[in-house]
């Protein structure tokens, strides 16, 4: 059964950095689009990043310029490394994988395989 397994998530004080980990097992997604999502309580899980399997990244307009996402595909894992964190970015953050080869997408319902998620706190 193919896992996806966050790491990194913490406490830290505005402005600070952290940086997630996604390690995938049982098949490569090298192929694939491998992206990072949040979610509060009450709220839709939304897109944070995405890195495609050709290393083409993008990001949530709310991210842009203090997040960066990348993937090594010798270890089959992905990372988010997160600057200049704000309050608002406390969330439980999620990776996941599309199932479908060579295709970018940000919608959440196209991602198949999703990881337990990591809790990310920004205190103020």
């Amino acid at each position: 059964q193919v896992q996806l397994v966050e790491s990194g998530g913490g406490l830290v004080q505005a402005g600070g950095s952290l940086r997630l980990s996604c390690a995938a097992s049982v098949r490569t997604f090298s192929r694939n689009t491998m992206s990072w999502f949040r979610q509060t309580p009450g709220k839709e899980r939304e897109f944070v990043a995405a890195v495609t399997w050709s290393n083409s990244l993008h990001y949530a307009d709310f991210v842009k310029g203090r997040f960066t996402i990348s993937r090594d595909n010798a270890k089959n894992t992905m990372y988010l490394q997160m600057n200049s964190l704000k309050p608002e970015d406390t969330a439980v953050y999620y990776c996941a994988a599309d199932r479908i080869s060579m295709r970018l997408t940000t919608k959440k319902r196209d991602y198949d395989y999703w990881g337990q998620g990591t809790q990310v706190t920004v205190s103020s």
